[in-house]
């Protein structure tokens, strides 16, 4: 989604959580990778295993999952039906994005609320993740993806509704 008609500041903000998503999800990535070879290599070259590593996987992979639906939102790659909408004029088109962008919002908005009460619950019952982690600070990435993506459906529902009232080209 272009940032161009968006006053300075929220573009550059928009551009430092861009960065930042980036960021974390190649660093959890190249991490997830690498403790994986090294298990594998502890386990069938020493006959040891890290302790907590696969407990550590299965987080990354939570973690990253949700870093790659946000990334997928930002970029407009996410899984959508258009079997109608290919079809419509470019405007009509962008009114009918626009209603699904602003029904994934408020779905996303509802999730990460729904979200972070569970997060609350976990962290009263103080639950640990494995090791010293507490469940809570594992569950973080819920509230925040689900957060994430209802402000990229946010902008990109702007977006679409400058496009519907014809004040942005299409693209």
């Amino acid at each position: 989604m272009p940032t161009r008609n968006l006053p300075p500041a929220l573009a550059r903000l928009i551009r430092i959580v861009t960065w930042t998503e980036n960021a974390l999800l190649i660093g959890m990535l190249a991490l997830m990778v690498l403790l994986a070879a090294a298990q594998i290599l502890f386990r069938n070259f020493l006959d040891m295993s890290i302790f907590g590593a696969d407990q550590m996987l299965r987080l990354l992979v939570l973690w990253v999952a949700f870093l790659g639906a946000v990334a997928a939102s930002r970029e407009g790659k996410h899984i959508h039906v258009d079997a109608i909408a290919r079809w419509l004029p470019d405007r009509v088109k962008s009114g009918v994005v626009a209603v699904t962008d602003l029904f994934t919002l408020v779905v996303c908005l509802l999730l990460a609320w729904q979200s972070l009460r569970f997060m609350q619950s976990a962290r009263e019952s103080g639950e640990m993740a494995f090791g010293s982690l507490p469940v809570w600070v594992a569950e973080l990435i819920l509230p925040l993806g689900f957060t994430l993506i209802a402000l990229r459906y946010g902008l990109r529902f702007m977006h679409h509704v400058q496009q519907a009232r014809g004040r942005e080209e299409a693209e």
